[in-house]
């Protein structure tokens, strides 16, 4: 509830409008002349403060110098309402620093819209000065970044949090990159679709591991898509944003650099083993990876569709299922629905 100081000398005319303010869930607060207005405003502070001209004591034009000299007052809006209609006396209030002038007998339309445009203006002021105080302690933060380690850390206090279900897509192929992903929690796979409409996953992503990245110069859109495996929590920031703090901190840009070669190499790894590896090999390999990649040990069971599998890998999906079916008869793993447990990791690490 807003608080309104109302200084008044027509007792009448102070109920009366007090009342009004009042039935408009407004804070009133009452002062008979410019003297206990003033000693009022500097106690209680309000939040605005509508003020005759003509009292004894001290006058309107008195009562708001004082106020605008005081810094804990001089920005409370300050509305003059007085029966003083001449253009002087409106514009020598306007020029003391008065945020609005509303003459007697007054319209009710016109006092409140008078209220409600002054508190709207120091709300944006508020909000405007608390995004710059903001952005300024992000500039601060931004330059004590050095590692992938604070960045991460810098994504968790300051990201956007977003919560996925299995099967949800993050974003699209085609889609504006405007973000950079963290993963706070569960499995994210990127993929593409062929003419066919079959799907190749390029890459499994983990809690930690960063993706969507595109250009931070050019507006490439996103080339694969990105879709949670199982119930996923993600951080995002935007280009611009980690933009600007790769700027500042110039040891986090080489650390940055070699996180995404290390990328670019294993998804190379990848394609060749997909390329001239057995069937065998890239069902153990697959396997093997996804292990690793979810941080399970080998007597936990591995939980994912065999279709994404196979599409890992690099092969039909029935071809991948018999082949898994091979691995179970030999006593490599043991599958039991969507759960492949590892029994014998070593051997899976040698199969050619």
């Amino acid at each position: 509830m807003k608080t309104i100081l109302l200084i008044e000398d027509d007792a009448v005319v102070r109920e009366n409008t007090a009342e009004l303010l009042e039935l408009a869930n407004y804070k009133v607060l009452t002062a008979a002349h410019g003297k206990i207005g003033v000693n009022i405003a500097k106690t209680q502070l309000p939040d605005l403060i509508i003020c005759d001209i003509m009292m004894p004591e001290l006058n309107g034009y008195g009562v708001l110098q004082i106020l605008s000299k005081e810094k804990a007052t001089q920005q409370i809006p300050f509305i003059f309402l007085s029966a003083k209609t001449e253009h002087k006396d409106v514009r020598k209030g306007m020029n003391m620093g008065a945020d609005d002038y509303i003459t007697k007998p007054f319209d009710e339309s016109e006092l409140f819209s008078a209220i409600e445009s002054r508190l709207a203006k120091v709300a944006i002021l508020n909000e405007n000065i608390h995004t710059s105080n903001k952005k300024e302690q992000i500039v601060a933060n931004e330059g004590e970044l050095k590692t992938i380690e604070h960045l991460k850390n810098y994504f968790i206090n300051n990201a956007e949090e977003h919560t996925l279900f299995a099967g949800e897509v993050i974003y699209h192929q085609g889609d504006n990159s405007n973000y950079i992903y963290l993963i706070n929690k569960g499995i994210v796979k990127t993929y593409k679709i062929d003419e066919q409409g079959k799907e190749l996953i390029t890459e499994l992503l983990k809690e930690g591991d960063f993706f969507g990245f595109t250009s931070f110069s050019l507006n490439i859109p996103h080339q694969e898509f990105a879709a949670a495996i199982e119930d996923t929590s993600t951080l995002r920031l935007s280009n611009n944003h980690l933009k600007t703090i790769l700027n500042n901190n110039h040891d986090l840009t080489l650390e940055l650099f070699d996180y995404l070669s290390d990328n670019v190499y294993e998804i190379k790894e990848h394609l060749l083993e997909m390329a001239y590896s057995s069937v065998r090999k890239k069902t153990a390999s697959t396997i093997l990876q996804f292990s690793e990649k979810i941080k399970k040990t080998p007597n936990i069971c591995v939980q994912i569709l065999r279709s994404d599998l196979a599409s890992i890998a690099g092969i039909a999906t029935e071809t991948f299922i018999r082949t898994l079916s091979d691995f179970k008869k030999e006593g490599l793993i043991d599958v039991d629905g969507r759960n492949i447990k590892i029994l014998n990791i070593e051997k899976l690490k040698r199969i050619n």
